[in-house]
This record gives C-alpha cells, sequence and structure tokens, in this order.
C-alpha cells in the first residue's frame, strides 16, 4: 500500500500546489476588497446599512453572509456558457470580475458578521479547520523552491518599479495621478 500513497502524493501534489495558489489570490482579494469597501462604507447611506448588518442574530448573518455567494452564481454560470458559445474573453472577464466583486463583498460582510457568526458552533468549528487547512497549504508551497524564486522575482519588481524617476509635470501619468487625487477629494466631501 506504501507504494500506491507514494504515486498518489505525487499525482495530487500539483493539485495542491494550485489549491494553495488559488488561496493565496484570494487572500489578496479578501485584503483588496476589505479596503475598498472600507473606504465605500464611510458613504452615509452604506454606512447606515453596515449598522443595521451589525445588529443582526447569527443565521440572519450566516444568511447574509451567503448572500453574494447566491447571487454571483448565476452570473458565472452565465459567463461559462458564453465561454461555451465562442465568447472566451468575454466569459473569463465576467468570472474575474465576479470573483472579484464576490471576494470584496464577502469580506466585508464577514468582518461586519464574524463576532456573530462565531457564536454558531458549528460554523465556528469549520472556520478553524479551514483556517488550520489553509496555514498548512500555504506553509507547503511557501516551503517550495518555486515559491523563494517567484518572491525573489517580486521583490526586484518592486525594486525596480521604487527606482523609476516620478513622472514628469506634464506626462499622462502626472495627469492622471492628478485626476485621481481630484477624485479622492470629491469622493470624500
Amino acid at each position: 500500500m506504501k507504494p500506491f500513497r507514494r504515486y498518489a502524493r505525487r499525482l495530487f501534489a500539483p493539485l495542491v500546489y494550485l489549491a494553495a495558489v488559488l488561496l493565496l489570490l484570494e487572500d489578496w482579494l479578501w485584503t483588496l476588497g476589505a479596503r475598498l469597501m472600507a473606504r465605500l462604507a464611510q458613504w452615509p447611506p452604506l454606512h447606515r446599512l453596515e449598522a443595521w448588518i451589525c445588529r443582526l442574530g447569527p443565521y440572519a448573518a450566516l444568511v447574509l453572509f451567503a448572500l453574494p455567494a447566491v447571487l454571483l452564481f448565476p452570473v458565472k454560470l452565465l459567463a461559462l456558457w458564453a465561454m461555451g458559445n465562442g465568447h472566451a474573453l468575454t466569459g473569463l472577464l465576467v468570472i474575474v470580475v465576479a470573483k472579484m466583486v464576490g471576494a470584496a463583498a464577502v469580506a466585508r460582510l464577514y468582518l461586519l458578521t464574524r463576532p456573530v457568526l462565531l457564536t454558531i458552533l458549528w460554523f465556528a468549528r469549520l472556520l478553524h479547520w479551514f483556517m488550520a487547512l489553509k496555514e498548512r497549504w500555504i506553509a507547503a508551497l511557501r516551503a517550495t523552491a518555486a515559491w523563494r524564486e517567484v518572491s525573489a522575482l517580486a521583490a526586484r519588481l518592486r525594486d525596480w518599479r521604487r527606482a523609476l524617476p516620478m513622472p514628469a509635470p506634464g506626462s499622462w501619468r502626472a495627469r492622471f495621478r492628478r485626476l485621481l487625487k481630484r477624485f479622492r477629494a470629491r469622493w470624500r466631501a
């Protein structure tokens, strides 16, 4: 039985790494979405909605927490249908956007409902199990030589980007930055 396990482990290793990479991507989207949604939550109507969400009971919070996944499922099915009918790029774009929107919404809802959701015993146990599994997979991924190479490449890219000169006052990058600053100022006003 041991040779079978050795071969099975070798066959499933790429799937574990793929799952770990997807979990890292999900974690990055989660963090980015949480930051974006926190900024959007400063808008008074959304602020009032979030205050209402924080007052929900445990099972109402659980239903609300699952709502983005349920609402985005038909969108993802339509994207798969589009891909099957020759619109691969459109379908892929819809899936990526749906994933980003869903991750942002779930991240914010999780932050708002986490204290209440953890009062549900089976949810707390499932969350603890999932987080431990996720950490094991990510630790296994970080222990690989490929991870170290990609991390070194990312560090070199960050250093290279920081070494770039600031844009000239009349360049398109400078104009775009000024436009973003104006937009931010109007949004906060």
